[in-house]
């Protein structure tokens, strides 16, 4: 099983070609044709994460966010970024991000976040998803029964005694969705990342919002793709292994 391999079961999952013309999803760091000896799923790559592959034999880590998001011009030991690239490259690690091609994949970041919260009848496509909670209840408990469901800390947004049925949400920073939901029915919304004057107008629209940090509302979409490999894996009787990190988010329980 190859780099190549693994690259075009994740494409069948989570197309590449489906990512936003901003983004740099695919084969970042590595050789398509290098052997692969086990595969480490995250949210990042991280020093943290580097360590944990070379721990568990893994040569390939996958991760949701792209190194060289941003155009870079030389990759030395003077950045963060480059110092993760030249240490990818001495370890012989590959890299493959799946990021905006992964967010609006049937089954991937946004529909993972849905189903944690177990929502039901759910609808939308692209970065958004509308669903039907459990049960109606107010904002405040609503708060509580997300910082449950996503294991974090939520900052409610709006007023705790709006009584919400129909939940809207976009992972990571996607507070500039909450239109769209609210056309979809959202009597609420749910994002990673929540800028002021978004809130703000949530507020003014009677929609109440919860900001849920950036790693609790993508992690179960990479566990998922993690998931999703190892099926593949099955139904072609192979057998690689597949690893999810443990390394985490320094920054998930900060305010």
């Amino acid at each position: 099983m190859t780099v190549q391999n693994i690259y075009d079961l994740l494409n069948a999952v989570a197309p590449f070609e489906t990512q936003e013309p901003y983004d740099n999803s695919g084969l970042l760091v590595g050789s398509p044709g290098q052997e692969v000896t086990g595969v480490l799923f995250a949210l990042d790559v991280t020093e943290a994460v580097m360590d944990e592959a070379l721990a568990r034999g893994a040569n390939l880590i996958v991760t949701h966010h792209p190194l060289m998001f941003d155009p870079i011009r030389r990759v030395t030991d003077e950045t963060y970024e480059g110092r993760l690239i030249r240490r990818l490259i001495r370890e012989d690690l590959s890299l493959i991000a799946c990021h905006t091609c992964l967010d609006r994949a049937e089954g991937g970041i946004n529909d993972a976040l849905a189903e944690c919260c177990a929502l039901l009848d759910v609808t939308g496509e692209g970065f958004v998803r509308v669903g039907t909670l459990p049960q109606p209840m107010p904002a405040g408990e609503l708060k509580e029964y997300l910082a449950a469901a996503l294991n974090t800390d939520v900052r409610l947004m709006g007023d705790p005694e709006i009584t919400v049925s129909r939940l809207g949400m976009c992972s990571g920073a996607g507070g500039s969705e909450w239109e769209e939901a609210a056309a979809l029915g959202a009597e609420a919304f749910l994002s990673g990342e929540v800028k002021h004057h978004q809130a703000l107008a949530m507020a003014d629209a009677g929609i109440p919002c919860f900001e849920c940090g950036h790693f609790a509302t993508e992690q179960p979409g990479i566990l998922a793709l993690a998931d999703a490999l190892q099926s593949a894996l099955n139904q072609v009787q192979y057998k690689l292994d597949i690893y999810k990190s443990g390394a985490g988010a320094y920054y998930r329980r900060c305010p």
